[in-house]
């Protein structure tokens, strides 16, 4: 079994798929749809792609806040013009745990991996779910014994739109209030989710007016729920089933918060916060 002071060499994802930065945010979008990867590195034109010639990743939450929010041309928009730069990278010396800090601190689901000034490899949030969750010991197990562990990681303050609304307008919303799902109501009842894989795969991907289009057409139902009282590993192992990274958590059949994948590792950097930081003092002082 796995342990949580491992090194995130192990666990990283090897094949690095990258676009050329003259790549539009169109062409972007129908290539992670055809990966099914939430993100993309970016090389720079005329260069190859050697990961030491990497100058920025683009991200599912970039396509959404810094495109489709912003209401820019989706055809005619270069992925450098919104893409995260420099890259933000870890060691591939580093452990797990010295990653769920990072992406933590950062607000960000993936890190580049260097090795000196090569990029090697990339941890995604999912990377740490699966290691923490089958690891033998560290902050994810040791809430193996904790009543309705789910209580304490979920999401309770839940944010719906009406699936009569513009796409344009979930943008937004997600955008004000940095998160990477709505809940869809309709006549004030929960009907599906959408999230920003929908925008991205059926919105930017298909080069659709985020102005025309409404959130019924694009959202997911039925919702995909988890009771209260299933574990951490059940709400991982569904996620990773369906696919997905968000799950409304229910009680007695009524929806009382939602889950999202970031949430399973938010309580993994918090317990392990005074260690992390009492080691980067000391680098510094160093």
């Amino acid at each position: 079994m796995a342990s949580p002071g491992e090194r995130v060499e192990k666990f990283m994802q090897r094949n690095l798929v990258s676009v050329k930065a003259a790549t539009t945010l169109v062409e972007a979008a129908k290539r992670m749809a055809e990966q099914k990867i939430g993100c993309l590195l970016v090389h720079g034109e005329g260069q190859a792609t050697q990961s030491s010639a990497m100058i920025g990743l683009l991200s599912e939450t970039d396509l959404v806040r810094k495109g489709l929010a912003q209401g820019l041309s989706l055809p005619a928009t270069k992925v450098t013009q919104i893409m995260t730069t420099p890259l933000q990278t870890i060691s591939i010396e580093s452990t797990m745990l010295d990653a769920s800090h990072v992406m933590e601190q950062s607000g960000v689901r993936h890190l580049c991996v260097s090795n000196g000034n090569d990029i090697v490899g990339l941890i995604s949030v999912r990377d740490l779910v699966k290691h923490f969750v089958y690891a033998a010991s560290g902050p994810l197990r040791d809430l193996d014994d904790v009543y309705r562990p789910l209580s304490i990681l979920m999401q309770k303050s839940m944010v719906t739109i009406d699936r009569e609304e513009s796409l344009l307008r979930v943008a937004t919303t997600m955008t004000q209030k940095r998160i990477g799902s709505l809940l869809v109501s309709q006549n004030g009842v929960v009907v599906g989710i959408v999230t920003e894989r929908d925008l991205v795969q059926k919105v930017v991907g298909c080069d659709q007016d985020p102005n025309q289009v409404t959130v019924g057409s694009v959202m997911s139902c039925p919702l995909i729920d988890i009771d209260i009282n299933r574990t951490v590993h059940d709400a991982s192992d569904l996620m990773a089933e369906k696919g997905i990274r968000h799950l409304t958590v229910t009680e007695n059949h009524a929806i009382v918060g939602i889950l999202s994948v970031r949430d399973l590792i938010r309580m993994i950097s918090v317990r392990d916060r005074p260690r992390f930081l009492r080691e980067q003092r000391g680098h510094e002082q160093g």
